[in-house]
């Protein structure tokens, strides 16, 4: 069962650490393959909503200028070489402005052997932000050498099938995941200091590499990953995120699913949201965008997992939030009932 994020004291501060974002999610190429047409037009304009949102936040400078959408945020810049495919690429996450730089994502696609159109959408910025903090931290603009970036779930599978230390429901697979080394870094000292932030998986097999993924904070050694188990997963170790950290109040939010093991299961097409202050009742209830009727609406596959939308209402106070999603026709009793994101922060913009 995931382990349940605890809410941090009312008014503990997490820095937000980068550059003013102008809070637009990387767009995708015009050949991308959406879930469906009515999610392309959701997302359509939960993109437009956040650049009117940033520009009104911009004119009105002082407090409502944007958030940065991460916790850890880095300088973006990232040179990045993956020894697998042998491709290259030198990228600045962030335009000048502080938009996300769409080209530098579809490059990172390119270098991690991510398929970009099918999928839809990018590898995780939130994971790429995290990369770039870490590694501003312990060797600004050195190259970070990839020895694993996307993996497709039937080459995860060949990989376990040769023996490999390699997770059935591998992170990897979610376009959340690297493994990587910086020459010159200790990765003892690299694992160390990522697990110190309890900000996401961190992982250390032995010598410099170490695993890096943007799913449940949690960490291990070779000893104690566990991936070598026979024993079946259960859906057990499924984990709910948001796509940024910091949201001003009426933009869409996209929820993702992550650690599964077996599809055919059901969400219930609400999520709910939870004031930290006061979290024993819901402070709103975001219906998840789609067809409307069902009161279980299932998760065919990877694609649908990772395309849960809502929006956040226009009323909440300011603050620190955590969302709830519930499960239905679980295929399993081992399968939790429900899934709990870390916090994320709702802010004040301009038009308030």
């Amino acid at each position: 069962m995931p382990e349940k994020y605890t809410p941090k004291t009312p008014g503990e501060k997490v820095s937000g650490r980068g550059r003013k974002d102008r809070y637009r999610r990387p767009g995708l190429s015009p050949r991308s393959t959406p879930v469906t047409e009515k999610l392309k037009h959701f997302l359509k304009m939960a993109f437009a909503l956040l650049s009117v949102l940033a520009v009104l936040a911009g004119a009105a400078g002082g407090a409502g200028q944007p958030e940065p959408p991460f916790f850890l945020m880095g300088s973006g810049n990232l040179h990045l070489k993956n020894l697998r495919n042998n491709e290259e690429a030198r990228v600045s996450l962030l335009n000048a402005d502080g938009s996300l730089n769409d080209g530098a994502f579809a490059e990172v696609d390119r270098v991690f052997g991510y398929p970009t159109a099918p999928m839809g959408d990018h590898i995780s910025p939130r994971l790429l932000f995290m990369l770039s903090y870490f590694a501003d931290r312990v060797a600004p603009g050195k190259q970070i050498i990839i020895e694993s970036g996307y993996r497709s779930p039937e080459y995860n599978d060949q990989l376990r099938s040769r023996g490999g230390n390699v997770a059935r429901t591998s992170t990897h697979m979610d376009a959340l995941a690297l493994d990587f080394r910086i020459d010159g870094v200790d990765g003892k000292e690299l694992w160390e200091i990522v697990r110190a932030e309890n900000c996401c998986g961190v992982g250390h097999y032995g010598g410099d590499t170490i695993h890096l993924d943007a799913a449940r904070p949690r960490f291990w050694e070779a000893a104690t990953s566990g991936t070598g188990s026979p024993e079946p997963d259960y859906n057990r170790h499924i984990y709910l995120s948001t796509d940024f950290d910091r949201y001003p109040r009426r933009a869409p939010i996209r929820l993702s699913l992550s650690g599964i093991s077996t599809f055919g299961f059901g969400i219930v097409p609400q999520a709910l949201l939870y004031d930290v202050r006061a979290p024993e009742e819901p402070a709103a209830v975001m219906p998840i965008a789609g067809d409307a009727g069902p009161d279980c609406r299932i998760i065919a596959d990877r694609k649908a997992a990772r395309f849960l939308t809502a929006t956040l209402p226009d009323d909440l106070p300011a603050g620190r939030y955590l969302i709830k999603l519930r499960f239905c026709r679980q295929p399993f009793e081992q399968m939790p009932p429900e899934a709990l994101t870390r916090e994320i922060e709702i802010y004040r913009d301009a038009i308030d």
